[in-house]
């Protein structure tokens, strides 16, 4: 298959599971970013009853989750998937917490939870920003745009949090000469304040992968690469410096 005809053939797989209301295109691919090896990544939108054992009966290759075996929250579970020699991912977004999140968003609130690979964890208005950015391929769904109430909100959050983690590297880990938990700490607040950044402007983020580039902040790197055990507290010094300029 040609990238059209598989991305016509999964949809339809997808659209023809019991309770899916809309699937769509996200990622690289959605936003014309991906390259010749990176994978699709589809939602499943569902209300009620969605039945991961059908989408294990589809026959596709591949682990297909449990709901909320991703722990829950934004990520409730989802599947890896190879499907004629492409890799997967299927997401599941159950329709009337993303209609929650939307309405919250709205208000200029939300919340923030850990996730796995992304070292600042994620904003609970993660899946409005995948309405807003994502590729509809079937059904109907909602293209908001950015509340200018979170605009407000969100960007005090996220410099808050990338406050207290200088503080407590500065308290815990500098005095120590752990450069480990250091350079940790340091690229945690980073993104934190590369959201903080995106989140002022107004422009959506649904991961981390181009989050510094996007914010003006990778600078960073610079400061990383050339942390010594002996210069922890100044390169704490040079980062707040750097999160300042942006």
């Amino acid at each position: 298959m040609n990238d059209d005809t598989f991305l016509a053939h999964v949809a339809d797989g997808l659209a023809a599971l019991p309770a899916v209301h809309a699937v769509t295109l996200g990622g690289s691919r959605a936003q014309d970013t991906h390259g010749p090896g990176s994978d699709w990544d589809f939602a499943v939108y569902y209300r009620g009853g969605f039945d991961p054992a059908d989408l294990r009966a589809a026959g596709w290759d591949g682990e297909v989750s449990e709901i909320g075996a991703w722990g829950g929250g934004v990520f409730n579970g989802g599947a890896w998937l190879t499907i004629d020699g492409r890799q997967v991912d299927v997401h599941y977004r159950d329709l009337d917490a993303v209609e929650h999140h939307l309405a919250e968003a709205r208000q200029g609130r939300f919340h923030w939870e850990p996730l796995m690979f992304h070292l600042a964890g994620v904003p609970s208005y993660l899946p409005v920003a995948e309405l807003a950015v994502n590729r509809v391929l079937r059904g109907d769904l909602p293209r908001p745009g950015y509340p200018e109430a979170l605009r407000e909100t969100a960007p005090a959050m996220w410099r808050g949090r990338a406050g207290l983690t200088l503080r407590y590297t500065r308290g815990a880990f500098v005095p120590r000469g752990q450069a480990t938990e250091v350079a940790g700490a340091l690229a945690t607040a980073a993104m934190e304040t590369a959201h903080a950044v995106l989140a002022a402007r107004g422009e959506w983020v649904t991961n981390e992968k181009r989050l510094l580039r996007r914010a003006g902040l990778r600078e960073i790197d610079t400061i990383l690469t050339g942390l010594r055990a002996d210069g922890l507290a100044k390169a704490v010094d040079d980062a707040e410096a750097l999160f300042r300029t942006v």
